[in-house]
């Protein structure tokens, strides 16, 4: 069997170049059905109303596709040309305009009018350093309209399942597919290692993250000049709890 390394991180795409966004839609498929996707539409929808919306990392148009088949006015900055082709080649995609950059700095046409800026998916946890998420919550901030809103979807760092001495979590095994996280406590960074063995051929990628807590957020909203709105464990607004897994948050800029 030969083994191919697939981690790139000089490509100008990061880490979501050619070789991920070939496969980016099928290996999440499980966010791409209605029940993960609806939701969250429903809740931007209605934080958008009238005005336009921004995508943070817009990738290949999983939720602003459908955002804008509500009728919402939808632009994303995302610094993966690989990824926005996938998101051009779909239906609707060459309607929705893109800023290339990194989505911490970028600064896209109209900002200072958006109703709505969001992240999904953990994507706030793909700026690998605190400086960076901080700075990507001012980008956010300068972007919107007084009054609107930045959202963030993101997990709770699962450091439960970490015992004393263990610094990797498995999150899947199969018999053509092992992925695990890798922890390091100190400096608050994961990498995600992805193994894929297909017939005598195998794969490896390995993508750092940066996880960060609910509260080091509304200080990086604080820091931003935005101010907390609303926290619930999910898109369906259930009660965000300590036993809560994931979050949706919504901070506002001040009228």
């Amino acid at each position: 069997m030969t083994t191919e390394q697939q981690d790139q991180p000089t490509d100008p795409d990061g880490y979501f170049g050619e070789s991920v966004a070939a496969t980016y839609d099928a290996s999440t498929s499980d966010m791409f059905t209605s029940e993960a996707i609806d939701p969250a539409v429903d809740f931007l929808t209605e934080l958008a109303g009238d005005g336009p919306a921004l995508e943070l990392g817009i990738g290949t148009g999983r939720i602003a596709l459908p955002l804008a088949g509500r009728g919402v006015t939808v632009h994303g900055i995302d610094m993966s040309r690989a990824m926005v082709a996938r998101l051009r080649a779909k239906p609707g995609g060459d309607a929705i305009g893109v800023t290339f950059g990194d989505f911490a700095t970028a600064r896209a046409q109209g900002a200072g009018t958006f109703s709505v800026a969001y992240l999904v998916f953990n994507t706030i946890n793909n700026l690998t350093s605190q400086a960076a998420q901080v700075a990507c919550f001012r980008n956010a901030a300068a972007h919107l309209a007084p009054g609107g809103t930045f959202v963030i979807e993101v997990g709770v760092p699962d450091l439960r399942r970490l015992p004393p001495g263990q610094t990797v979590v498995p999150f899947h095994v199969s018999e053509s597919r092992c992925g695990f996280d890798e922890y390091d406590i100190a400096t608050q960074s994961m990498t995600s290692h992805h193994i894929r063995v297909e017939g005598d051929r195998g794969s490896s990628l390995s993508i750092p993250f940066r996880y960060v807590w609910p509260a080091e957020l509304d200080l990086m909203a604080e820091l931003a000049g935005l101010r907390p709105r609303e926290r619930w464990d999910g898109w369906t607004r259930e009660p965000f709890t300590s036993d809560s897994r994931q979050h949706v948050s919504v901070w506002e800029k001040p009228a």
